[in-house]
């Protein structure tokens, strides 16, 4: 039987139940369900007892108070991600997979914007004051002028921000936070919501910018309830495969820029470094094209990114056809194989197919649909394409070639890298430096390319 006062309530997405259960009706997770404390003791986070109501006075849209200008932290991808700097008085989460270099990231950011003149606290729960300090050495940050700290209380963390003038506060991390209110455990949904609840209102009541660190969950999502992802400003994600130097970070949710922008990184033994070029990072560095290799002008966010397509096209062994994608849509890949076999007569039904985006990059962008059918014909007729060339377009199920946006963009980041060539649909802007081979159908691309004419 449930103590009087008690709910259960469920630590994957945070419903709350009459009664425990093996398994949450809500999301379907197993074993998840926690009783907890309904009532909380009383404390100084409490809320405060509900007075007379008062009149609510309404604004216009129009407003003379200049907006003010944003934090410039000094690590410029990740001022791009942010949308230009981060708000004054605005809540980020920021969240990626355990060993991706969060913490890493954040203390260049602090450490950049202390030495541009800005005052930085950065408060870890889950590491010391001389780990922290470790780091920055190793960085060669020890003598950016960053307030640390190492505390997981948070009645006395928000004591002190009250207290001090802090522009930027990094929470390193929202789960190892605890109120003394509530009686559940540091990481639970209850603990996790209560706590970001008082650093997103620390933020809005015209206090610093905050950055919480959020861990993730086996699938990936934010760890916690969902609602902590609508309560901040920004939810930050920091990307990065195994076995490759690079780290992508993306905005997922951006209330004061777009969600499309990306920031790339290296790590490297000093930490990480910004990458101001991607496509020189996922480009291959062969002199010579193979068979099954198609070099695809994409978009993303507002820079052009090069990236090498790779497929392989061979006889199967078994009697079902393999299809292997990494960094690619499988639906796309199957549609774009119905398409070569239906309008271009090229069958694959025999065949396994694998196709590869170098670099461990993800793409989602529809423009990559000729640059993948050109990597598969080039695989299964054994054709290289030329060395120079780029391609970009979207294929129809008619197997027409669809014009894409910012092609002006993607030719011009293609001449910067020494591409003199581009197979895509015909285009309206004219880029002297590279040749333009326009194709309306993916049978005309089928047929420049066994043909070897560009």
């Amino acid at each position: 039987m449930a103590k009087d006062g008690a709910i259960h309530v469920c630590q994957s997405c945070g419903a709350v139940h009459g009664k425990w259960a093996g398994q949450c009706s809500a999301c379907g997770q197993w074993n998840c369900i926690v009783e907890e404390s309904r009532a909380a003791p009383p404390g100084a986070l409490k809320p405060a007892a509900t007075s007379r109501a008062r009149g609510l006075s309404f604004e216009t849209l129009q407003s003379d108070t200049p907006e003010p200008p944003r934090i410039i932290t000094g690590v410029a991808e990740f001022d791009r991600v942010c949308g230009g700097g981060v708000v004054p008085g605005s809540a980020l989460l920021l969240s990626g997979d355990p060993g991706v270099g969060k913490s890493t990231l954040l203390l260049e950011v602090a450490a950049k914007a202390a030495l541009a003149g800005r005052r930085v606290a950065y408060i870890s729960g889950e590491e010391a004051v001389e780990q922290i300090r470790s780091r920055a050495r190793r960085m060669g940050f020890e003598k950016a002028p960053v307030e640390l700290a190492s505390a997981t209380a948070l009645r006395d963390i928000l004591g002190t921000l009250k207290r001090e003038t802090f522009d930027v506060v990094i929470v390193d991390s929202i789960q190892t936070l605890w109120s003394d209110v509530h009686e559940a455990g540091p990481g639970s949904v209850t603990q996790v919501r209560a706590c970001a609840s008082e650093m997103v209102r620390l933020a809005k009541s015209g206090g610093p910018a905050v950055i919480l660190v959020g861990h993730v969950t086996k699938d990936g999502q934010v760890a916690g309830p969902r609602v902590v992802e609508h309560m901040v400003d920004a939810v930050l994600s920091f990307e990065g495969e195994r076995g490759y130097p690079f780290r992508i970070l993306r905005a997922g949710k951006n209330r004061f820029g777009a969600t499309d922008e990306i920031g790339v990184f290296e790590m490297g033994d000093g930490g990480l470094r910004e990458v101001s070029n991607p496509s020189a990072l996922f480009l291959g560095e062969g002199k010579d094209r193979a068979p099954g290799a198609a070099v695809f002008a994409g978009i993303e966010g507002s820079r052009p990114v090069l990236v090498e397509m790779q497929a392989l096209v061979s006889k199967s062994a078994y009697g079902t056809p393999r299809r292997a994608v990494v960094g690619w849509d499988t639906g796309r890949l199957a549609m774009v194989l119905a398409v070569l076999e239906a309008r271009c007569g090229i069958s694959f039904g025999d065949q396994d197919v694998y196709l590869n985006v170098a670099g461990g990059l993800r793409i989602n962008e529809p423009a990559a649909d000729l640059a993948a059918a050109a990597a598969l014909i080039s695989s299964a007729m054994d054709m290289p394409l030329p060395q120079g060339c780029v391609v970009f377009g979207e294929i129809s199920l008619s197997g027409e070639i669809r014009a894409v946006g910012r092609a002006e963009a993607r030719l011009r980041e293609a001449q910067k890298l020494g591409f003199d060539q581009a197979l895509s649909p015909v285009l309206t802007v004219k880029d002297k430096g590279v040749k333009v081979t326009a194709v309306n159908r993916l049978s005309e691309a089928v047929e420049r390319i066994s043909q070897n004419r560009y």
